[in-house]
């Protein structure tokens, strides 16, 4: 496939464009490594790396055209352009390379702190109980309709992300569901898309370490619904404090969901198991097959987000009994030996740890303990790990703190940033500290009894435990299910 230059920078605003538009371009990367001769480079400044120190590479490995922030005279022979943000051209070129698919799929995006995985992924899966082909990219696995194709992030880079559209249209999707993370939205990767709708979940503790300041994070999240167009629903969950503020300055209609409040989608929960809920959507009764207030609040968004898709009400409650959790995501597993309930979630914030074992106490009451286990990922929010300790052990009848994702840390030193937050003598007395998480969940199921309900929290749907930048393999679930196999 080729393309004119001309025909690719359609929709991008350039400063100043020096060489032939009508050159024809035979591939676009913002990766100096991947440029072969006829390509054009788009120069991004990333957080780690500056793609404009790599110009000079990409020219002599054949590049026709770059696309860059400054214009540099020692750059003859191709088609330089020039242009405000490269990071924002990147995302409507990528856009432009790929016959713009989001213009051709209904695009609905998710974004918050928590719930945006089981969000965006129960969107497509109501997608195609509604008898449609759909998309989906998300952060554990993405669809090309029924085509699992590997995750790598939250929110692809725009030439990826583009061309994963490209393939859910050549498949015939009508819709695709997507997250977007705060990463995403200030780092313009989610330049140039048309979406139809947009979700907000929440916001809480995250990305500190990125962002640096609550306000920033929030101002991330917030740009999403700034950049929605009128044509779009914008739907924000009006319990969380800063629910209304991302309804401020978008174009889009504006709609809120609400447990506790009035808003224009409402969710009742009226009995509640380990294993399913029974809850109402505006006064309509459905069962479905998730448990607590934060899944509460995630169906009724979807509820919401269904009905402004335009689809069959009758239809969307009869389809929201037929839902099913999101791998990782308050997955449960039954010990039939001895008679407990282990359940792996992703929560790794303090919000997401007291949102899951306030949902565990509030199902089995006093009838049984919590047992949790959980650690800190590494080279990331340092901040969160007391909070995290302190608010798990407070809430929990035992407490396993245990490494998560150490990456370039020292998993100790991780877990005395966690200690710190056992500030008093009950919440210490109640704690052990085991390094090796498959040591730490067995040791959870060696002090559980009948009755008592294991959380494993942090990594959820993770198969991997990256340590010193090597990811070795590890799932939660499967450490389970091998003690269940040992205990018989």
């Amino acid at each position: 496939m080729t393309k004119s230059l001309r025909e690719i920078l359609e929709s991008v605003k350039t400063s100043s464009v020096h060489g032939n538009l009508d050159v024809e371009i035979c591939g676009i990367t913002s990766d100096s490594r991947k440029v072969a001769p006829g390509m054009l480079f788009v120069a991004v400044r990333g957080v780690n790396v500056d793609g404009h120190n790599y110009i000079s590479a990409a020219i002599s490995a054949g590049a026709t055209a770059i696309v860059a922030e400054d214009y540099r005279e020692d750059c003859e022979g191709v088609t330089y352009v020039s242009v405000e943000n490269s990071a924002i051209a990147l995302g409507f070129i990528a856009s432009a390379w790929y016959d713009n698919p989001s213009q051709k799929i209904k695009l609905v995006g998710v974004t918050g702190t928590n719930g945006k995985t089981t969000i965006a992924t129960l969107i497509y899966e109501m997608a195609r109980l509604m008898g449609y082909k759909a998309g989906l990219l998300s952060t554990v696995v993405n669809y090309v309709d029924t085509e699992a194709v590997a995750s790598t992030h939250t929110t692809p880079d725009p030439i990826e992300l583009n061309e994963l559209l490209h393939r859910m249209v050549e498949a015939g999707c009508e819709y695709a569901a997507m997250e977007v993370s705060s990463h995403a939205a200030h780092q313009h990767r989610i330049a140039g898309l048309h979406f139809v709708g947009g979700i907000f979940t929440n916001l809480t503790r995250d990305h500190l370490d990125y962002h640096k300041t609550v306000e920033a994070y929030l101002n991330a999240k917030k740009s999403f619904f700034d950049g929605l167009g009128k044509d779009a629903f914008a739907l924000t969950n009006l319990d969380d404090k800063v629910g209304l503020v991302m309804l401020q300055n978008t174009a889009a209609s504006k709609h809120t969901y609400s447990l506790q409040k009035l808003g224009d989608y409402n969710g009742r929960i009226l009995e509640q198991r380990l294993d399913g809920t029974l809850i109402t959507f505006n006064r309509r009764e459905v069962e479905v097959m998730f448990t607590g207030r934060f899944n509460a609040y995630n169906l009724t968004a979807i509820y919401g987000a269904s009905l402004l898709l335009g689809w069959d009400e009758e239809k969307v409650l009869l389809n929201m009994s037929k839902l099913v959790p999101v791998a990782g995501r308050f997955q449960t597993f039954k010990s039939h030996t001895i008679g407990y309930t282990a359940i792996v979630d992703y929560a790794h914030t303090p919000d997401a740890v007291i949102n899951v074992i306030t949902t565990i106490r509030e199902v089995i009451g006093n009838t049984g303990r919590i047992i949790t286990v959980v650690g800190a990922g590494g080279d990331r929010d340092k901040g969160k790990r007391p909070i995290m300790a302190h608010e798990a052990a407070r809430l929990s009848d035992r407490l396993i703190l245990t490494s998560d994702n150490p990456r370039t840390e020292d998993p100790k030193a991780i877990l005395a940033d966690m200690e710190a937050g056992l500030d008093t003598r009950q919440l210490r007395q109640k704690t052990l500290t085991v390094t090796d998480r498959k040591e730490a969940i067995r040791v959870a199921t060696v002090l559980a009894k009948r009755g008592d309900v294991i959380l494993v929290a942090g990594k959820g749907h993770e198969t991997y435990q990256e340590i010193n930048g090597v990811r070795h393999h590890f799932d939660d679930r499967e450490v389970l299910q091998e003690i269940f196999e040992l205990e018989k």
